[in-house]
């Protein structure tokens, strides 16, 4: 079912001079930001101590610093709203050691004189685990990527791989520089995030290659430029509603989901954007940079044509007894 249908192919790479402008202006900036402000690792990779206390009323904060202060195990915690004004989240960069010791009691008996609270979470990270986390998500990433390279050049050709991954390291670069700008903790979640972008982009981008290879062998158009514009326009409704909807589901989480899911939502949601972007304006146009022929794709494929059919003369008179 259709509900946008385009008579006309629409130029979109009339505007590709202008979309890698824009792209490389927002690739540089995020890698700025990377480099000078980092990003703000949670628990999950820095290791550390999360302390989540919910009051009966709103959480008196300036008496909470004052009362963990006086206790050294709480010496350097920063506390901050979780959600609403009754609930706040303690964080320590130090993980407690001991086995005989219950950080949620010695938290329970420094706050005692704040008022009415629950302890609903207490997350310890030690740092060791942490860094190990930290290194089997960076390799989890390089090996969803390699495989994605594998993967595109076995199905299509080298070009269209390399131009994918590009796309991808474009979505990737973008969006973590949107997370460290508004220094999102960047934690498991905030990794499953990004592996999901990966593939989320990924899917826009082969469904554009598959209508691109199409037009190759069977449109009348014999540019490159015509097939990509053709073939970016008949995805269009279909990428228009896949992203629409995705948008307005993890938005829906960005804004109800609450302050555990917010990092997930905020990361997947910046990606959706950039990945529909990057599939229609920074995937195709580098199948240009790098000089793809139209002709030469066509000669390729007729090559392999005529060896399947030779291959299948071969089978069928091996299997008549005459050769």
């Amino acid at each position: 079912m259709e509900f946008f249908k385009y008579k006309k192919s629409i130029d979109f790479m009339a505007y590709t001079k202008k979309a890698m402008f824009l792209s490389l202006t927002f690739i540089a900036l995020s890698y700025v930001l990377l480099f000078f402000k980092g990003l703000n690792y949670g628990v999950d990779f820095a290791g550390g101590t999360v302390i989540q206390v919910k009051y009966d009323k709103p959480a008196p904060i300036q008496q909470m610093r004052e009362l963990l202060k006086k206790n050294p195990t709480f010496a350097g915690a920063s506390i901050s709203e979780f959600g609403s004004d009754d609930e706040v989240l303690i964080r320590l960069k130090n993980s407690s050691t001991s086995v005989g010791q219950d950080i949620g009691d010695l938290a329970s008996k420094a706050l005692k004189e704040s008022g009415n609270f629950e302890i609903r979470r207490v997350d310890i990270v030690g740092p060791k685990i942490g860094n190990e986390l930290k290194e089997k998500g960076l390799i989890s990433l390089v090996l969803a990527i390699a495989g994605i390279l594998i993967y595109v050049a076995f199905r299509f050709e080298w070009r269209f791989a390399v131009a994918s991954i590009i796309a991808l390291v474009h979505d990737v670069s973008i969006t973590m520089g949107f997370v460290s700008l508004f220094s999102i903790d960047v934690n498991l979640d905030v990794l499953a995030a990004v592996l999901t972008i990966l593939g989320y982009s990924l899917n826009d981008t082969i469904i554009v290659f598959d209508r691109i290879r199409e037009g190759v062998t069977g449109s009348k158009t014999t540019t490159l430029v015509g097939i990509i514009n053709e073939s970016v326009t008949r995805t269009l409704a279909r990428t228009t509603l896949t992203s629409l909807t995705t948008f307005f589901v993890v938005f829906t989480l960005f804004m109800f989901g609450g302050e555990i899911i917010h990092p997930f939502a905020f990361t997947l949601l910046v990606g959706v954007i950039v990945g529909t972007y990057s599939s229609i304006f920074v995937a195709s146009p580098i199948l240009v940079a790098f000089g793809f022929s139209v002709k030469e794709y066509k000669e390729k494929l007729a090559a392999k044509a005529k060896r399947e059919a030779e291959k299948e003369k071969l089978r069928q008179q091996f299997e008549s007894g005459v050769m």
